[in-house]
Formats: structure tokens, C-alpha cells, sequence
């Protein structure tokens, strides 16, 4: 009968359905397994668009504005397989890693008014060899973060290396904070134990995923970021904007008298302990016979109320003062290229933070770095 026949034939699609949805559902759960088992992010973030078919940027990405074409992202191989250092083609060329923080980086300047575009622009060379800056600084203020850096910008075989860093920077207790180091806690876990670091490895701030984060579910916001980052190489190509640089607040110029720094109000409290040398040593060691500069980078120097007591809104004068005394201490024992320029840019060339220049204050900067570099 028509009506039987119908029931029939409902009944066996409605098993046929459910025998499907089933298949997908395990289908699903091997193809999860199966990721978290093999963890393939790590290769996939070595494919890229970028030197192939759209050019390298030319410093890290970060930034979460769609209108920059840029997004912060904690996969260190997708982060340097879109950097224009993975493209490198010219063997007689110099190559110089530019490293540092947001001020190497280049909060609100442009890719050619940053430190390294403007040394790049010197035409100054090496051993016979014209020289390459590439800049691979990138916001947040941890040198333990410089060191996961330049220990991964170490498979370019650099000829040199510059490493800006500031007090602010350098803080014990502020190692682990920035995410990119968080998310990073293997590589991480390898330099404390490769280097004997005086950091936590099971610090809570570390993020260890359980089986069910390893999982393509569970890393789901890391596919998305690398396939982002892909389809932001057209419109970087087009247009090179990786920064959308608009108004921003000035560097404080007047400040209370509180003069504590991290817990310390007085010089004879800051001692080497609470600086991470230890780690500037890693760094050093890390690059073997690679020669690396250190730069104590410029800060803004204030004028206004309080200026007696403080150098700017991060540095009370007493801690600023005995810092260099500290490092230039340790630079001298240990034998390192250091050169302090923490009063070489006029106040009036900072912008938002005590060590974010204007594109005239890194050109003073620059200038000064590539004097001693052309020795």
C-alpha cells in the first residue's frame, strides 16, 4: 500500500541518515585523535604565503586591528615563515637581527621609520660585505622573551646581532608575564634548563594544554590565526600597512613622590639578583661566535613636577641610576660590546611610553648606533 510503501522507505532513510551522522561523528573523533597525537601545527605554521607568493613583512606580526592587516599569534614558526628574514636570498650580504621591544619593533611608526629600516637605508657593510638589518624586536618588555626570539632567529645564521634593551625590561618578577612566552612553554622550559635560568618552570603562567587543547578542536584558534595571517599577505602586499598609527596620549611629564620600583625604594635593595643578567648571559652564550651589541636604549627624560625624583612615569631616578651602574658592571666583567644611549634622543622625541621614539628621535638614535658600527 502507498502509505506502508512510505513508512518504509521514511524508516530507511532515516537509518541511512543516522548511519552517516555516525560515520562523521567518528570520522571526526580519529581525525582529532589523530592531531593530538601528532600535533602537526608546528609544520603547518612553516607553510606560508608570504616570500612565495606575497613579500615578507618586514618586522613580526602582532596587532589585533583588521584595518592593519596584522594579528598577534603565539606560533613562532608562522610568526618568522611570513617575516621577510625567511626570504633572504642575497648569500653576500651581512645579515644583522635588529632585537628588542616594542621601541625595536615600532609602536606608532611606519615599517621605513623603524631602527632597523633606517640603518638598512645607511648602506653600511661588514667584513667587506654590504649589511642587512632585519628587524625582529616585537612588543612587550621581557629580555626572556628577546631570548626565545633570537634563539629561533639563530636558524638564519646571522653575522650580527644588536640587542636593545631598557630597565624596564629586565625585572625578575615580570619574565613570564608577556603571552608570547606563556604560550611558548616548551621552547621556554628548554632555555631555563639548557641555560640554567633562574626562572620557574612550572610557573602557573605557563599554558600546558591537556590532551583535549592538543586536539583540532582544542587548537581551533590557532588554525585560525595562521590561516588569518595567510590571507592578510594580499593586503599587506598592496598597501604594506601592518600598523594603523593614529592619536595617542602623550608620555607623562609630571609624576607623584613615589619613587618604589617593583617592590624597592632605595639602591642597596637592587642588587644583580633581581635583574635577569642571567639571561642577557643565555643570550650571549646563544649567539656563540655571532657578535652581538648591546644597547642601553634611550629613555625620555622628564621636566615637569617631580622630575627631580623621577626620570619618566617607569623610572624613579635611584632605580634607573644604580640599573646602569649594574649593567655597565656586568658588560665590563663579562667582556660584552655595550654601548649605553639612554640620554642620546631629546625628550621632545618620545611619544607614548618612555622608550616609544618619533621617526626624528630613532634617526638620532640611529645615527648613533651606526657611528660606532662604522667603527
Amino acid at each position: 500500500m502507498p502509505g506502508w510503501e512510505w513508512l518504509t522507505h521514511a524508516k530507511y532513510t532515516g537509518i541511512f541518515i543516522l548511519r552517516v551522522l555516525l560515520k562523521a561523528a567518528m570520522l571526526f573523533v580519529i581525525i582529532n585523535l589523530l592531531f593530538a597525537l601528532t600535533n602537526p601545527i608546528p609544520a603547518l605554521g612553516t607553510v606560508s604565503i608570504y616570500n612565495l607568493l606575497a613579500p615578507g613583512r618586514l618586522r613580526l606580526p602582532y596587532g589585533e586591528s583588521e584595518s592593519s592587516y596584522n594579528l598577534s599569534l603565539y606560533d613562532l614558526n608562522a610568526m618568522f615563515a611570513s617575516h621577510t628574514l625567511n626570504g633572504r636570498r642575497n648569500s653576500d650580504e651581512a645579515t644583522v637581527l635588529v632585537v628588542g621591544d616594542s621601541s625595536v619593533w615600532g609602536t606608532l611608526l611606519e615599517n621605513a621609520d623603524t631602527l632597523a629600516s633606517c640603518l638598512d637605508q645607511r648602506g653600511l657593510s661588514m667584513d667587506g660585505r654590504p649589511a642587512r638589518f632585519y628587524n625582529v624586536g616585537y612588543p612587550t618588555l621581557s629580555v626572556t622573551k628577546d631570548l626565545l626570539l633570537l634563539d629561533r632567529a639563530m636558524a638564519y645564521q646571522p653575522d650580527m646581532i644588536l640587542w636593545l634593551v631598557t630597565l624596564e625590561s629586565m625585572p625578575r618578577s615580570e619574565q613570564l608575564a608577556t603571552p608570547l612566552v606563556q604560550n611558548n612553554a616548551s621552547a621556554m622550559r628548554n632555555l631555563i634548563a639548557a641555560y640554567g635560568l633562574d626562572l620557574d618552570v612550572g610557573d602557573l603562567r605557563f599554558v600546558d594544554p591537556d590532551f583535549i587543547g592538543r586536539t583540532m578542536v582544542g587548537q581551533r584558534r590557532a588554525l585560525a590565526d595562521w590561516w588569518r595571517l595567510q590571507l592578510y599577505a594580499f593586503p599587506w602586499a598592496q598597501t604594506g600597512i601592518d600598523q594603523v598609527i593614529g592619536e595617542y596620549t602623550p608620555r607623562s611629564n609630571d609624576f607623584d613622590e613615589n619613587i618604589s620600583w617593583y617592590g624597592f625604594t632605595e639602591a642597596g635593595q637592587l642588587d644583580d639578583s633581581a635583574l635577569v643578567f642571567d639571561v642577557l648571559d643565555a643570550g650571549m652564550i646563544r649567539a656563540g661566535d655571532v657578535p652581538v651589541m648591546m644597547v642601553n636604549e634611550p629613555i625620555f627624560i622628564a621636566d615637569g613636577a617631580n622630575s627631580d625624583l623621577h626620570y619618566n612615569f617607569w623610572y624613579p631616578r635611584w632605580a634607573y641610576d644604580r640599573y646602569r651602574q649594574l649593567i655597565s658592571n656586568h658588560a665590563g666583567t663579562q667582556g660584552w660590546n655595550y654601548l649605553d644611549l639612554w640620554d642620546a634622543v631629546p625628550s621632545s622625541e618620545f611619544t607614548d611610553s618612555p622608550v616609544h621614539l618619533t621617526p626624528e628621535g630613532t634617526q638620532v638614535l640611529c645615527d648613533q648606533i651606526a657611528m660606532v658600527l662604522e667603527g
